[in-house]
């Protein structure tokens, strides 16, 4: 009960943050181009944050041990994040990927919103936002449909690659660990 009610908390701020920061660049980003390569880069973080659950839910913990047994880089992270499957793959599928969700459906409707006052036309809200909404839905879910088969045949490599990168960014960190 304490992870729910932590990772709530967590839930909470952390689409504060992340829906100020698209919402900021959206409203500085003049181009629509721009703003639609902005919508597809959301769209591909839900997609790989629910890849990287769907593949800690899969993978085995023997070959990773195997691999931290002959030290090998981010191999005792890969361990530590299958122990912990049930908080990676809810943190991963459900915080990131439905504030993904959540923040994609508001600049898509944000990008019809910009391109109906560019070019004003009779109808083209209405259709221009079901036409965007429909594209973000069949991009999010044929790109996490392809995600969860490369994650339950890959989960070990996909483990072992989102550990080996959560270790380099926390190597110039390290220092903050020996002074707590």
């Amino acid at each position: 009960m304490r992870w729910v009610i932590v990772i709530s908390i967590y839930t909470f701020f952390l689409a504060i943050a992340f829906g100020f920061v698209t919402q900021y660049f959206l409203s500085e980003i003049r181009s629509l181009i721009a703003a639609f390569i902005m919508l597809l880069f959301v769209v591909a973080l839900g997609v790989i944050f629910d890849l990287i659950g769907t593949a800690a839910a899969a993978a085995k913990i023997g070959p990773l041990n195997a691999k931290a047994a002959r030290r090998e880089v981010g191999a005792r992270r890969g361990v530590y994040l299958v122990k912990n499957a049930e908080q990676v793959a809810n943190f991963c599928n459900d915080v990131a990927g439905d504030i993904s969700g959540v923040v994609s459906g508001t600049l898509a409707a944000m990008l019809v919103f910009r391109i109906v006052v560019t070019i004003p036309v009779d109808q083209a809200e209405f259709y221009l936002g079901i036409l965007l909404t429909a594209f973000v839905a069949a991009l999010t879910v044929g790109g996490k449909a392809w995600g969860k088969i490369v994650a339950i045949n890959y989960s070990t490599e996909v483990i072992l690659l989102v550990a080996i990168i959560i270790t380099r960014l926390e190597r110039p960190f390290n220092w903050l660990k020996k002074s707590w």
